[in-house]
This record gives C-alpha cells, structure tokens and sequence, in this order.
C-alpha cells in the first residue's frame, strides 16, 4: 500500500481560502507561500506538497474560479423560455461568481499575474464552463431563431458581453450598481433576440 496523503483535500480547500482572502486584502502579491501557510497555520511545506510553487497555487485558484462557475451555472433551472435561461446562467452564473470572487476574477481575466500559465486542468474546467453556456444557447437555436448564426458563435458574443460587463462591474465602472443587473439582463436580451432579427452579412454565407 502507498503511503496515505499527508496533506489531503481539507488543507487543500483551506490553503485556497486563504489565498483568495490574501488577495482580496492585500493584492496577488500577498499570496506567498509563507503568508499562505502562515495564514492556515501550516507549514510552507504544505504548499508545496499541494501546489508545487506559489503559480501552481494561483493556477489552483483560478482553476477553482471555473469550478465555482460551473457549479452556480448548473443550479440555474432550465424552463421553457431558453432566451431567459441564457440570461440566467450569464446573470446568476458568471456575473455572480465575478462579484462574489472579484479577486480570482482578476486573476482570470484581466491578468493581474500577466507572466501566469494556466494549464489543462484549468482549461478543461474553462472548456466545461463554455459548454454549459453553449448548451442553454444550443436550446435558443433549435427555435430557429439564430438567422444563420451558429451556436457556437452565438455562445461567444454572449460570453463577450458578459466578460465585458463584469470585468466592468468588478473594476467599479457601473455607474449604478443598483441598476447593474438590470443592464446585464437587458443587454443580454437583446443581443440574442437580436441573432433573430439580423441575417449573415453576405462574406459569412456559405462558410
């Protein structure tokens, strides 16, 4: 038999925890290994058995941001309006997890750690996000309603504009958080009841 794990998924979980509350006060930079161990009352030996290095934690984080997403995203219920679910999944998915974990946010898409390498843990959790989107757009599609457009395309503006909205958001620019959400649904919308209405410029037909 091997040997049993030392540091299993309890110091995992409680290593991130301390990471993201790191960062949310202080800054990426704050997230040294030392400062993370201390803060978990943990050997920086702990660390490393976990994560490798400081990046392999930050990529932790980050890999652990898609997986939020992918949770908050699969408790939004189908219903029979797939216009609304996408505007679901945008609002109560990512424009969600964006607010409830700006600083991981961050570290995903506007690149404060810009030298970062996120690799394919994080990519298949991304590429999972991505599909759960693409799914509930998938449902708007099989109404016809997409003028030619792709799903797959459509699932990228839709994304576009929700990455634009909370990058938005969590850097402060709303001019009114108290009418954010009501942007993000109306802004969402419209731009897919939008597909409808709009035929392929002629250089997209016949692609």
């Amino acid at each position: 038999m091997g040997r049993p794990k030392e540091h299993g998924d309890a110091t995992r979980a409680a290593l991130l925890a301390a990471a993201e509350r790191l960062i949310d006060e202080h800054g990426p930079d704050a997230a040294a290994v030392r400062a993370v161990a201390d803060e978990v009352g943990t050997t920086t030996r702990a660390v490393y058995s976990v994560f490798g290095s400081k990046d392999g934690l930050l990529e932790a984080l980050a890999t652990r941001l898609f997986e939020m997403l992918v949770e908050a995203m699969d408790a939004v219920p189908v219903t029979d309006d797939p216009v609304a679910d996408v505007v679901g999944v945008s609002v109560q998915g990512f424009r969600r997890t964006a607010l409830d974990h700006p600083s991981l946010y961050s570290l995903v898409f506007l690149r404060v750690v810009p030298d970062l390498e996120l690799g394919p843990a994080f990519r298949e959790v991304a590429n999972a996000a991505f599909g759960r989107l693409e799914a509930r757009v998938e449902r708007v599609a099989q109404q016809g309603r997409f003028g030619g457009r792709s799903p797959r395309e459509a699932a990228l503006a839709v994304h576009a504009l929700t990455e634009g909205l909370a990058s938005m958001e969590v850097r402060g620019q709303m001019l009114d958080p108290r009418t954010a959400e009501g942007l993000w649904r109306d802004a969402i919308t419209s731009l897919v009841e939008g597909f409808e209405a709009r035929e392929l410029h002629p250089a997209e037909r016949g692609r």
